[in-house]
């Protein structure tokens, strides 16, 4: 037998309203109402008809979470921010990941339009607003990071990179560095792209010369075969900064395997502060990137323009602070004197 919201109600002694405040979590309910309640769902096995639920509403309660891809550790803390406040606010979350794949982002936009979601975030630097247009022309809101302008049915998270960049860059500075190299994310990447400006930018601006400035893949690989361009360079860096903190311990084995040890011969700083960083062989300096508040605030962005007639969104900031480990020290006499 199929049991109704009704029956829920009516063996647990309150209203059908109640049963759907303590089942969507959206309104305070005393502990032993709430206990009431979840007790008759699971003796009668009661589950929501979500179908039921958007047609009497005329509002769905899943939002999405789009990513570039499940493997990058950069991401479970985003993830696990924007869960938690979905389901504080009774809503499902629907995760799906690019792969940094045109064709792939271009089934995922019109997937989602299928999927009737309330909202989306879309916090992957790997997407066009093109590719976003079916949920434009669909009414459904969106959340960017370090993309967009905000505006009708668009927020944007800006991801503050040049307050943790200015850190590192005197953060080496007072450790004696003059000569530094920049190995940046990908290419076509507006993320990477506005980070490899800032630092060669910061860079330049305080006598350190960056060169060779190099683009590779947020991966391990990927930044041990872009150290091997450094290694080949007519003179060796002082310190090497990196687009991600994946590429930087890529660049930190490629060096060792080498036989050029850090942070003695080459000091190496990353971006992001994953939670291997502090694991690294040596540990990684690295400029902090709050993911999980990154999670919650895409969620609430999502959430505000939702409640709002005009669906009208609004410009978020997140600052970045630089961590500093055992990947950076005093300049070696050596280098420093070939870099004069």
């Amino acid at each position: 037998m199929a049991y109704t919201m009704k029956d829920v109600a009516r063996r647990a002694g309150v209203s059908p309203a109640t049963v759907s405040r303590v089942l969507n979590n959206t309104h305070y309910i005393a502990d032993d109402t709430r206990a009431r309640v979840l007790t008759v769902v699971e003796e009668l096995s009661y589950y929501k008809n979500v179908h039921a639920q958007r047609l009497a509403t005329g509002q769905s309660d899943l939002v999405a979470l789009v990513i570039s891809e499940f493997a990058n550790p950069f991401y479970p803390e985003v993830i696990r921010g924007f869960q938690a406040a979905a389901w504080d606010h009774g809503l499902d979350v629907l995760l799906l990941n690019t792969e940094y794949s045109r064709t792939r982002t271009d089934s995922l936009m019109r997937k989602l339009v299928e999927k009737d979601v309330s909202g989306v975030a879309i916090l992957t630097s790997s997407i066009e607003m093109a590719a976003a247009s079916p949920l434009a022309e669909a009414g459904i809101s969106m959340v960017f990071s370090n993309l967009y302008s905000a505006g009708k049915l668009v927020s944007n998270i800006n991801v503050d990179y040049s307050r943790g960049i200015s850190q590192a860059i005197e953060h080496v500075v007072r450790l004696g560095h003059h000569r530094a190299s920049v190995i940046a994310g990908p290419e076509g990447s507006r993320t990477a792209e506005h980070i490899k400006s800032a630092l060669v930018k910061g860079l330049a601006q305080n006598m350190l010369r960056p060169f060779p400035v190099i683009h590779c893949d947020y991966r391990i690989d990927a930044g041990a075969s872009a150290v091997k361009a450094i290694l080949a360079a007519p003179e060796m860096p002082t310190v090497i900064f990196c687009g991600s903190d994946l590429i930087a311990m890529g660049a930190m084995s490629a060096l060792e395997e080498a036989g050029v040890p850090v942070p003695e011969e080459v000091s190496v700083v990353g971006i992001d502060n994953i939670a291997f960083a502090g694991l690294a062989r040596p540990s990684l300096t690295t400029i902090n990137v709050p993911r999980e508040e990154l999670g919650m605030t895409a969620f609430h962005a999502l959430e505000k323009m939702m409640q709002l007639k005009r669906h009208k969104g609004a410009e978020y900031t997140l600052e970045t602070e630089l961590v500093v480990r055992k990947s950076t020290a005093q300049a070696s006499e050596k280098r420093r004197r070939k870099a004069k």
